[in-house]
């Protein structure tokens, strides 16, 4: 298709309102205010899919009490706390970055999508003690973790949190602690940042938009783009396509038709969560309390509870409760997404799947047809006096589990956040799982340094990421020395500074 007068060409269109989407946005502007980027979102609403505050746990995921990035022990018996430590300095670059956002004004209000609150991991069981009291000696030995407390003592552990303890039986228990925890609205960080990006010279935002086509077409890719109130269908030339539609990405992709996408398909998964409201239980509770995940759940579905604060008021969240569907997305997907996903060049590597995960397909429908009871059989097993008549349902986000098949094998990708992106570096799309949006900007980064090398290679863009994010030229995987963790640590407390985390 050639290029003429109805097309308009732009240099970035990001599709989906989330929080890579934003985040990209955002930086890519701060470091060319030339660029001409415009983005789309299907709902009426921006960041309302798996960004939005009640669709995920609002955890800063730090590593600091998620039990599933440590899963693993070494040679020596001992867990291994590595992929803890990555994490926490990931989202270290995101805080420094929305920091930076604070002092320079393109944002404001931090509190109103960041909330400090201690991270727990809290167990049961004598084999899950020796576990957790491994975990602890690994994470001890990194600054990065100094800060963190353990103890066996149920006093300790009901002076941290009161409801852990309240009603429990005399066994073995444990708990580790750090204040230096987050809990983070990131549907709201998101529309802060849009919003200021929406306000920059060619920049725009567009809401009840859906991206319909993508084709090759000059230099980039033509988009026909549907406003779905008014029906009019507009396209544009953009240089470059982030697809960070969450559930909306394989399908994208898969209309693009990029060679890169072969073999991969999507595993949907929808959440729920019990929430209370009851403001005497809510201040008893002021944590987020993960534990170990069930056998066959996936990572999403690890248990914890969660002080939350969301539109305006606190309470408590737990779960999350794992449920079978066919929707890629929340609010702007339909039933026939999975059936519509499964292509020639997918189909056995879904099946692959499906034959190899039978534990995690039987304890999906498990979870959907669970009573109330049952979850709160559940529930009692982090607070033990919990009442169901203070408690509700609530339906939460969908994640779309990326299955991709790799050295002739076929995997669910549970861990990290998968991006795809175009032999010429004129298409990136969003794919893959936890840890996702606390990490946005260290892989929002990746994305630039691939797709925008220009934008990283002078001086003075070296001193916009260095000001911008501090730590990020003196990354632990770049081999840090203790002093470089130590100079580290100080940019990181400066940003919890502007955050209003840190006094």
């Amino acid at each position: 298709m050639s290029t003429d007068s109805q097309f308009e060409t732009i240099d970035v269109a990001l599709i989906g309102s989330g929080v890579m989407s934003a985040n990209l946005g955002a930086l890519l502007k701060c470091l060319d205010p030339n660029l001409k980027i415009e983005l789309y979102e299907v709902t009426d609403e921006l960041s309302k899919e798996s960004s939005n505050g009640w669709n995920n746990a609002g955890t800063g995921h730090a590593g600091i009490c998620e039990l599933s990035y440590t899963p693993d022990r070494g040679p020596d018996g001992e867990v291994d706390v590595s992929k803890a430590v990555e994490i926490f300095e990931q989202f270290e670059q995101t805080k420094q970055f929305w920091a930076h956002a604070v002092r320079t004004g393109m944002i404001d209000n931090p509190s109103e999508f960041i909330q400090p609150v201690p991270h727990i991991s809290f167990v049961y069981g004598q084999e899950q003690v020796d576990f957790l009291k491994s975990r602890f000696k690994g994470m001890l030995a990194h600054p990065f973790f100094s800060e963190m407390e353990y103890s066996e003592d149920p006093k300790i552990i009901r002076e941290w949190a009161p409801l852990l303890m309240e009603g429990r039986e005399k066994m073995p228990v444990a708990a580790t602690k750090m204040d230096a925890g987050t809990d983070v609205n990131f549907g709201e960080i998101s529309r802060k940042l849009i919003h200021w990006m929406g306000e920059q010279e060619d920049c725009s935002f567009h809401t009840h938009n859906r991206v319909t086509d993508l084709n090759r077409g000059g230099d980039g890719w033509e988009l026909t783009i549907k406003d779905l109130k008014s029906g009019i269908t507009r396209k544009r030339l953009s240089k470059f396509v982030f697809i960070g539609a969450g559930g909306g990405s394989l399908p994208l992709l898969q209309k693009a038709g990029v060679p890169e996408i072969k073999g991969y398909g999507g595993f949907p998964i929808g959440g729920q969560w019990l929430v209370c409201d009851d403001p005497e239980i809510v201040k008893k509770h002021e944590a987020k309390v993960y534990g170990l995940s069930p056998g066959a759940a996936p990572t999403m579905a690890v248990p914890h509870l969660d002080s939350r604060w969301l539109e305006g008021k606190k309470t408590l969240l737990f779960g999350p409760y794992a449920a079978w569907t066919t929707k890629f997305l929340h609010r702007g997907g339909s039933f026939l997404d999975l059936p519509g996903s499964i292509k020639l060049h997918n189909i056995l590597t879904l099946i692959k799947v499906g034959v190899s995960n039978i534990p995690l397909v039987s304890y999906l429908i498990q979870q959907g047809l669970q009573s109330m009871n049952t979850r709160m059989k559940e529930l009692r097993n982090f607070y033990p006096d919990a009442q169901p008549k203070d408690w509700k349902l609530i339906d939460a986000g969908i994640r779309v589990q990326a299955i991709k098949k790799e050295d002739g094998d076929a995997g669910i990708v549970h861990f990290g956040t998968e991006v795809v992106t175009t032999k010429d570096k004129t298409i990136s799309a969003l794919l893959g799982a936890s840890p996702g949006a606390s990490v946005c900007v260290n892989i929002v980064l990746e994305v630039v340094q691939k797709c925008f090398p220009q934008l990283c290679k002078s001086e003075k863009a070296k001193n916009k990421l260095q000001e911008m994010i501090p730590s990020y030229y003196n990354r632990v995987s770049n081999g840090q020395k203790p002093d470089e963790v130590k100079k580290n640590r100080m940019c990181s407390k400066s940003a919890e500074s502007s955050l209003e985390l840190r006094a």
